[in-house]
C-alpha cells in the first residue's frame, strides 16, 4: 500500500510526538496534550458563541453552544461530543472543528465537555450527552435553532457516544433525533478486527492506546448497550446516519461494519470511508486532505437533515 508522502510525514510526526497514553497518569496525560495546542483563533468566525453551564447528571455540565452567520431562523441543532478515548481533549480542543461544522452545515453546535475517564467511568459521558440532548431540544428556539432538527454527532470516542445515545433516545422515548454523525467513531473493544491487525501500530492510533482508553472507560466491562452500540438487540428505528471511517485507523472496521448493520436493519446510512487516511485527520486543518474531505462531510450531513426536513 502507497501512503500519500504529505500524510506519512504527518503520521511520522504524530508517532514521533504523541505520547504513550499507557506510561502518563490522566492528569498528566490532559495537561500534557492540552500544553501542546496552539493558542485558540477562534475561528472561522460566528454570530456568537456562548458558554454556558446546565444541570447534567454528575452535576454542572459545561457546554459551548455556536451560532453561525445566518439569515434565518429555524437552524438545525448538532449536540456534539468530542474525542479524546473518553480520557482527554475538551471544549478547546474542537473549537475550531465545531466553529467548521457550524459554519458549514449551517447549524447551531453545542458542544459537550462530558465527564472524563478514569474519574468517571462509563455510563457517565453517555449520560451527559444524552441530558445535553434534552437541553438542546428544550433551549434551541433561543440560539435560533429548530428543535426538530436536531442531531447527534461525535468523533472518536464522540461517535461512541452519539451511537449509544442515539439509541438510548429511542429506547427511552426520548428526543427525536433526525440524524447521527459518527466520525470514525470508537464502536467496541473487538482487537482482533482486520484493521486492527493491519493498522495497530505505526498509523499513530494505536491497539495499544484503544485497550487502555477502554480499560479507563469501562472497566466494568462492555456488555451494556449505553457503552458499546452493538449490543442493543436490534438497530431498527434509529435516525438516519452519516457513519465516516479512515482506512489506516485500527477501529475502521467496525465503523464500517456498523454502517452495514444500520442499513440492514433499516437505518438509512451514508457511509463514506477515507482511504489513505488516518484516526483524527478531520481535526487537523493544516492536512491539505481535510478540507475537501470536511466539505463532503458536510454534505452528506445536510442531505441527510434535508429529507429529515421533508
Amino acid at each position: 500500500m502507497t501512503i500519500h508522502p504529505e500524510v506519512a510525514a504527518l503520521l511520522a510526526a504524530l508517532d514521533a510526538g504523541f505520547p504513550d497514553v499507557t506510561t502518563v497518569p490522566p492528569l498528566e496525560l490532559r495537561e500534557l496534550i492540552r500544553s501542546r495546542r496552539a493558542p485558540l483563533q477562534r475561528l472561522p468566525d460566528m454570530t456568537a458563541v456562548h458558554d454556558l453551564t446546565i444541570d447534567g447528571p454528575g452535576g454542572a455540565l459545561p457546554l459551548r453552544v455556536f451560532v453561525p452567520h445566518h439569515e434565518d431562523a429555524g437552524l438545525p441543532v448538532v449536540v456534539f461530543a468530542h474525542g479524546g478515548g473518553f480520557v482527554f481533549c475538551d471544549l478547546d480542543s474542537h473549537d475550531e472543528f465545531c466553529r467548521a461544522m457550524a459554519q458549514g452545515v449551517g447549524a447551531v453546535v453545542v458542544a459537550v465537555d462530558y465527564r472524563l475517564a478514569p474519574e468517571f467511568p462509563a455510563p457517565a459521558a453517555h449520560e451527559d450527552v444524552y441530558a445535553a440532548l434534552e437541553w438542546a431540544v428544550e433551549n434551541a428556539a433561543e440560539y435560533d435553532g429548530d428543535s426538530t432538527l436536531v442531531v447527534l454527532a461525535g468523533d472518536s470516542a464522540g461517535g461512541n457516544l452519539a451511537a449509544t445515545v442515539a439509541i438510548a433516545a429511542r429506547d427511552r422515548g426520548g428526543p427525536a433525533v433526525s440524524a447521527q454523525v459518527l466520525l470514525y467513531p470508537v464502536i467496541d473493544d473487538d482487537f482482533e478486527t482486520e484493521s486492527y491487525r493491519r493498522f495497530g501500530s505505526g498509523y499513530y492510533n494505536t491497539t495499544t492506546a484503544m485497550k487502555w482508553y477502554w480499560q479507563q472507560y469501562a472497566p466494568s466491562g462492555t456488555g451494556d448497550a449505553r457503552v458499546v452500540p452493538t449490543r442493543a438487540a436490534t438497530l431498527s428505528g434509529l435516525p438516519p446516519a452519516v457513519v465516516v471511517t479512515a482506512e489506516l485507523d485500527p477501529p475502521c472496521s467496525a465503523g464500517d461494519d456498523f454502517a452495514r448493520r444500520l442499513a440492514s436493519d433499516g437505518v438509512p446510512v451514508r457511509h463514506r470511508r477515507f482511504d489513505g487516511l488516518f484516526h483524527g485527520f478531520l481535526t487537523i486543518p493544516s492536512l491539505s486532505f481535510t478540507a475537501p474531505a470536511r466539505e463532503e462531510i458536510w454534505a452528506l450531513m445536510r442531505d441527510t437533515l434535508a429529507i429529515a426536513h421533508n
